[in-house]
């Protein structure tokens, strides 16, 4: 009965180790037709985002000194928002409004 019950088990890991090897190596072959050969879609992906990555590499630079600009642009808006309503209000004073 012990024998059996050890060949059983033995056969039960058997076929357990089997059936994972043969879906691992499913899982393989779909990975590799995904991303394994140069000529796959993943590759190509790649190939296009390494051509962004190059075309857009020098905006770094760029974007800092835009955004410097843009930061005193939008202080001398504030200070021309702060003179408007001064002269509205100076206005609204000389026709006697509240």
């Amino acid at each position: 009965m012990i024998v059996l019950l050890t060949l059983l088990s033995a056969l039960a890991v058997l076929l357990f180790v089997g059936v994972l090897a043969f879906y691992l190596w499913r899982i393989s072959t779909l990975l590799m037709a995904i991303g394994g050969a140069p000529t796959s879609y993943l590759a190509k992906l790649r190939l296009g985002l390494r051509a962004i990555e190059t075309e857009t590499g020098h905006l770094g630079g760029q974007v800092e000194r835009l955004n410097g600009r843009l930061a005193s642009l939008a202080q001398a808006l504030q200070a021309v928002d702060h003179h408007l309503v001064a002269t509205i209000e100076a206005v609204k004073r000389q026709e006697g409004q509240p």
